[in-house]
């Protein structure tokens, strides 16, 4: 696995090197003309951020305070977006931390993977808006049925999972399978308790209140994150609609989100806003302008979140060694 995310990696760095390379300078000159504006990105992600919690919060039985959860959620999505951890890295921790706050092991693991499956939903429904954008935009109205019956031949993938969740008991027969991937002690706060993390997870999935309710989060939060594109392009001298913004934003993710084993999406994004961004009128330069602005929010909000997150991992640890030295 460490090799595959090497050779993405590498690739990827490839790719964002060349595009860089075949721009020139000219990239940061919207950048230039911002200025300090475009640090106000970083504490607005917290609006996305909040609602995402909201939603995970529907999904937990048991108490927990909001703050916590959302830097549990800020820590998440850290983890997934700068690290190399094929977007599980940080769901695994998410739910380390959670039980770690008291939450139940068996109950913090099926509301991440409830919270997941949704999330899995969610995207699905902004790509599908995004795409309609897209066309109408691009006045490619003719191809608006092949591309929607694209989305709706991936669409059984997704239900298809939702039932197997339901109604099997898929981690009960995958427990092998996971403590050989990630190891026993990454997996310790279930316990062995697989047949009742599949017995939790179906409680939640059977109760459509709280799929409601976490899919409205969800899909505001995609939503404030189209406004931060939206944002950001105005900042950068080049304003467009909110019908632009959340193509780029819609589509942007989900390139990212399916082409999970490039270490923070390096070059995927990019190539991304490139290419759509030349079949909305947003010439290369901008678009790459766009990307580093989007990577500079993202260092400036991640890396405080990781920190902490070592923090929080370090005082545990010598509260550990000194409970160990005590007995």
């Amino acid at each position: 696995m460490r090799t595959t995310f090497r050779i993405a990696l590498l690739a990827g760095l490839i790719v964002l090197i060349g595009l860089i390379a075949h721009e020139g300078a000219a990239i940061l000159t919207p950048i230039e003309h911002a200025g300090w504006v475009l640090l106000w990105l970083a504490p607005l992600h917290a609006i996305p951020i909040l609602l995402d919690s909201r939603g995970w919060r529907a999904l937990i039985p048991e108490r927990v305070k909001a703050g916590r959860l959302f830097w549990i959620a800020s820590v998440r999505e850290a983890i997934n977006r700068l690290l190399p951890v094929a977007n599980i890295g940080g769901e695994l921790v998410g739910i380390r931390l959670l039980a770690a706050s008291g939450v139940d092991g068996v109950t913090a693991a099926a509301s991440v993977t409830a919270e997941i499956l949704l999330t899995l939903f969610s995207q699905y429904l902004f790509v599908l808006v995004g795409v309609t954008c897209l066309l109408s935009l691009s006045g490619a109205v003719h191809a608006r049925s092949a591309v929607l019956i694209g989305l709706a031949a991936c669409l059984p993938v997704i239900v298809t999972l939702a039932v197997l969740l339901r109604y099997g008991s898929l981690f009960e027969r995958l427990e092998h399978v996971a403590v050989r991937m990630l190891g026993e002690e990454m997996l310790r706060f279930l316990n062995g308790k697989w047949a009742a993390l599949d017995a939790a997870i179906r409680a939640l999935i059977s109760d459509w209140t709280r799929w409601v309710l976490t899919l409205q989060w969800q899909v505001a939060g995609l939503a404030a994150g189209a406004v931060e594109t939206w944002l950001a392009l105005r900042w950068l001298g080049h304003p467009v609609g909110i019908e632009t913004a959340i193509v780029l934003e819609s589509l942007t993710q989900a390139a990212r989100n399916f082409i999970f084993v490039v270490p923070a999406g390096i070059g995927v994004q990019e190539i991304t806003l490139v290419g759509i961004g030349s079949l909305l009128g947003i010439d290369p330069q901008m678009a790459l302008a766009l990307s580093l602005t989007k990577r500079m929010r993202e260092i400036l909000f991640g890396v405080p979140a990781l920190l902490s997150w070592y923090w929080s991992e370090g005082r545990r640890e010598l509260q550990h060694v000194r409970g160990s030295s005590r007995v």
